[in-house]
């Protein structure tokens, strides 16, 4: 049998034409996803604001971002070898404790008032980032090829739910942590852990069966079956020799992360420096959350319908639109603020879920988690990266500078999409 038969699940499909397993493993996905999307929302809304109160300055406000990208990066490689070796469960549910355990480490970094633990927790509480975007790989295993993306972004869209409510609960959250005697600013961060943790318990309980093992079990042709045992010990290929799709899928995520993590994350920063309080904030990154992944349903039926080069050069022009908005949006009109974060979300939807299809789609099973997971890490780094430098890009030059930057780059991504185009599929 080949690959592609693989990822066909032969089972009785049920009324609506889905296999009972499948749609099992879906909703389950969906709930940890609702859980994990408020935890995942906390770092974005107030990470940079927290470092920015405890250092002193606003040059570094981008380093938390940084930080728990770059823990990410690490939780990703962790999380891979170990799906890869026991199955989605355990790889996930390690990561979203992992996520929680930082989240609590936050706290206390911010009532000791030490930066150093701030460091290590923001480190380790990138875990959480890092298993929320594994799980859309789950959610592909048993999808048929022409439903991959659908049932990707069936999984992406169930963040939303928690990754909106998340930032509207930051003054609640600040609130509550005031009276416990804890900084305001850490306060989203107690429901950070909180979250993660019920994601983990829901996936411990409740991924049953493990998508990635019944994946093998149901469709792995019989050299599958052989190399299952021992492909966490296997090298991993190349890039040169890895299938011309999967190489275009980690260039698109790669960039859209980048541009994406750079310019939400000084964001805050920005709408601070201007007089605008948390609760504008955390409406404009409720927009920005929501943007990411309410739309994930239209990004896996373009993907489903055009296939995913055209979607990744709408996910490029897109980037490039929230560019402009985000960059010379008027500093008084947050709904202009709102509406290039509204882009940009959608953006980073439509690479991603483009991405993650031609991953889950040209991969053999006996290697997919683990090479999933390596480009998960560059997918990290990049983030990173643009996390990194973009306080340092607002603090020498300007906002606007940042977001024309990342549209810029965004724009790269069009040749690279139209010579794959014309090569050999």
């Amino acid at each position: 049998m080949t690959d592609a038969a693989a990822s066909t699940v032969p089972t009785t499909p049920g009324a609506g034409g889905t296999p009972p397993e499948e749609r099992r493993v879906l909703a389950v996905l969906v709930l940890a996803q609702v859980f994990s999307g408020a935890g995942l929302a906390a770092g974005i809304t107030v990470g940079a604001l927290l470092a920015q109160d405890m250092l002193g300055t606003a040059g570094l406000a981008g380093l938390p971002s940084a930080l728990f990208t770059i823990g990410s990066a690490g939780a990703a490689v962790v999380v891979g070898r170990l799906s890869q070796r026991s199955g989605r469960r355990a790889g996930l549910a390690l990561g979203y404790a992992v996520g929680a355990a930082g989240a609590l480490g936050v706290l206390l970094a911010a009532v000791a008032d030490s930066i150093p633990l701030l460091f290590i927790a923001l480190f380790v509480y990138g875990a959480g980032t890092a298993t929320n975007l594994q799980a859309r790989y789950a959610g592909a295993d048993l999808a048929p090829p022409h439903h991959k993306a659908r049932a990707v972004s069936t999984v992406l869209v169930a963040t939303t739910l928690g990754a909106v409510a998340g930032p509207n609960l930051v003054t609640a959250t600040g609130a509550l942590a005031a009276a416990w005697g804890i900084p305001r600013l850490a306060g989203p961060f107690g429901l950070a852990a909180v979250a993660y943790g019920a994601a983990a318990v829901v996936l411990v309980l409740l991924l049953r069966p493990d998508p990635l093992l019944l994946a093998r079990e149901l469709g792995a042709s019989e050299r599958d079956k052989q190399v299952t045992d021992d492909s966490a010990d296997r090298p991993v290929p190349a890039a040169a020799d890895l299938p011309a799709g999967v190489r275009l899928g980690a260039a698109v995520m790669v960039v859209t992360q980048a541009v994406m993590v750079a310019v939400m994350t000084m964001t805050p920063v920005h709408l601070q420096h201007h007089g605008h309080g948390t609760a504008a904030i955390g409406v404009v990154i409720a927009v920005h959350v929501a943007a990411m992944y309410l739309p994930s349903p239209l990004s896996g039926w373009l993907v489903d319908k055009h296939g995913p080069r055209a979607v990744s050069a709408l996910a490029a022009l897109t980037l490039v639109s929230a560019g402009l908005v985000a960059g010379f949006a008027p500093v008084g009109a947050v709904w202009a603020l709102a509406l290039g974060l509204a882009l940009l979300g959608l953006g980073w939807s439509l690479g991603l879920v483009a991405g993650t299809t031609l991953l889950s789609r040209d991969l053999p099973l006996h290697s997919r988690a683990r090479v999933q997971c390596n480009v998960d890490v560059l997918v990290a780094i990049a983030g990173a990266g643009g996390g990194a430098l973009s306080g340092v890009v607002v603090a020498g030059a300007s906002y606007t500078t940042l977001a024309l930057g990342g549209g810029a780059l965004a724009l790269c991504l069009l040749p690279l999409v139209l010579r794959r185009a014309r090569g050999p599929a």
